[in-house]
């Protein structure tokens, strides 16, 4: 069976409000399970293409300084 896990993250959070999706993020994390990461990085995606440039650079910034 293929599993298309964009699209599985997407309609699992399609409609969801700002605290739900932000319970989604926080939940994820602080789990700490491997099969959360494709989800967090499939909302990454979102929030990389629907960033201006300027948004992209503060994300690259914070990225950086938090890998250091």
């Amino acid at each position: 069976m293929d599993i298309d896990i964009r699209k599985a993250v997407l309609a699992n959070v399609s409609g969801n409000n700002k605290e739900q999706l932000e319970s989604t993020i926080v939940d994820a994390i602080q789990s700490g399970e491997e099969k959360m990461l494709p989800g967090l990085g499939v909302l990454f995606e979102v929030i990389w293409k629907e960033s201006d440039n300027q948004k992209k650079e503060e994300m690259l910034s914070t990225l950086s300084s938090g890998l250091k």
